[in-house]
């Protein structure tokens, strides 16, 4: 055997165990409630907010964690709110900050996996997780269901869109959003045929198609992490209402590095669904 055809060999070798590798680590590749921990490294009160911790099941029977931060008593709003891939909800009191300034109340819960919350992170899971809070909000909370606006940010996105598609909300906020896993995977990873070998989808763009309410867009042409033409084919997708915000910054701290474009957006578009 010649030395080309052994190299040839070893080369097929290695790809072969790179796509099992993919394929078999697709949700620890996507899922990172690892990342940088599972350990709430904060509270609301740290901030200066009231707060209360939640508890949930979902329909599967898994307990979930979550906070509920109280509005002003003439709140207009409840931000059902779900975040990215990576941390837990005590990396996200900047958010819940800005939220609580633009007179909202929030519920914002960790997925199944993710801080104190039970189980472990699937696609399917992570969508009864969502169902889980909005039904939270509705039955425990007499929150109306125009009240609630699904906030999704990267990941959170997907999550948020589905459970739009399910549940009557007043309108819908996709920041930093993927059209899809396999769309993005296939430009990371373009020597794969990642669509192939995709089990897990997060087709945002798709469940964007099927919104009955207003949108709000967000994203920055600066992401570095999800490219800012996922943000427009997303605003493309979406049926009227629709809105898109052009923030500046980097995926994870752009909506504080833009400042008042991003809060003064937000709250024009809340101004909106108040007419």
């Amino acid at each position: 055997m010649g030395t080309i055809t052994v190299i040839a060999l070893v080369g097929v070798g290695i790809y072969l165990g790179l796509l099992l590798l993919l394929y078999g680590m697709q949700s620890r590749l996507i899922h990172l409630p690892g990342v940088p921990g599972r350990e709430l490294i904060a509270t609301p009160a740290e901030i200066g907010l009231d707060w209360d911790d939640v508890s949930l099941q979902t329909e599967d029977g898994v307990q979930l964690h979550g906070w509920y931060l109280p509005g002003p008593d003439n709140a207009r709003h409840t931000v059902l709110f779900f975040h990215g891939n990576a941390g837990n909800i005590s990396h996200r009191l900047d958010s819940l900050e800005i939220f609580h300034d633009l007179g909202a109340a929030v519920l914002i819960i960790d997925y199944r996996g993710y801080g104190r919350s039970e189980g472990s992170p699937s696609e399917t899971g992570l969508y009864r997780d969502g169902r889980a809070a909005w039904e939270h909000l509705v039955d425990e909370r007499d929150v109306s269901p125009e009240e609630i606006i699904a906030f999704g940010r990267s990941l959170g996105a997907a999550v948020a869109a589905r459970v739009a598609t399910e549940r009557d909300v007043g309108g819908v906020i996709l920041e930093s959003a993927f059209t899809s896993a396999p769309d993005r995977a296939a430009e990371l990873y373009p020597i794969f045929p990642v669509r192939q070998l995709a089990r897990i989808q997060y087709p945002t763009r798709e469940f964007v198609q099927d919104l009955q309410a207003p949108v709000l867009v967000v994203h920055s042409p600066d992401d570095e992490i999800i490219p800012f033409h996922h943000g427009e084919a997303i605003y493309e997708a979406a049926p009227e209402p629709k809105t898109f915000l052009r923030i500046q910054g980097d995926h994870n701290t752009g909506f504080m590095r833009s400042g008042e474009t991003y809060t003064d957006g937000l709250r024009d578009w809340l101004r909106t669904l108040e007419r």
